[in-house]
């Protein structure tokens, strides 16, 4: 099977920047802002908000319990872009690879984050990730409306 991409990107009227460090050097953090989706974020190796930094991730999508373990790849900061590749997790019983991609957008007060996901399945019965771009659409608006209220 080939590699085959998704995207979602989302407005927000908060500090791009901000979002972006979140994702960057803080991600143990995002649990505490977004509850409801992310559980928690523990770093396993590395420092974080480098490449090389493994962080395992307990998460809700669908009312499931899920865990991911994932890779920090690339970190560009000119582009404000982070890149997680899951290396163990529930994922990984169906697809081959799963790669995602934060990045944002600044433009004053309006902000635009990108979700990309890059994945192979490991069969053509596997369904595309739909429910997991609407999770990070609802994560990033929690994101989004707790940096507006602080």
């Amino acid at each position: 099977m080939a590699l085959t991409t998704k995207t979602v990107q989302i407005k927000i009227k908060s500090d791009g920047d901000v979002f972006h460090q979140l994702w960057k050097a803080n991600p143990h953090q995002v649990p505490n802002l977004t509850p409801n989706y992310i559980k928690n974020c523990q770093m396993q190796e590395g420092e974080v908000g480098t490449v090389g930094c493994v962080l395992l991730w307990n998460y809700v999508v669908d009312g499931k319990d899920r865990v991911a373990k994932t890779l920090t790849t690339e970190i560009d900061e000119g582009k404000k872009s982070v890149t997680f590749k899951v290396i163990e997790g529930d994922l990984l019983e169906s697809y081959k690879t799963f790669i995602k991609h934060v990045h944002v957008d600044t433009d004053g007060p309006d902000n635009l984050v990108t979700w990309t996901y890059e994945y192979e399945k490991l069969n053509p019965n596997v369904p595309d990730p739909d429910t997991l771009l609407e999770f990070h659409e609802k994560v990033t608006k929690d994101l989004e409306a707790h940096h507006l209220l602080n």
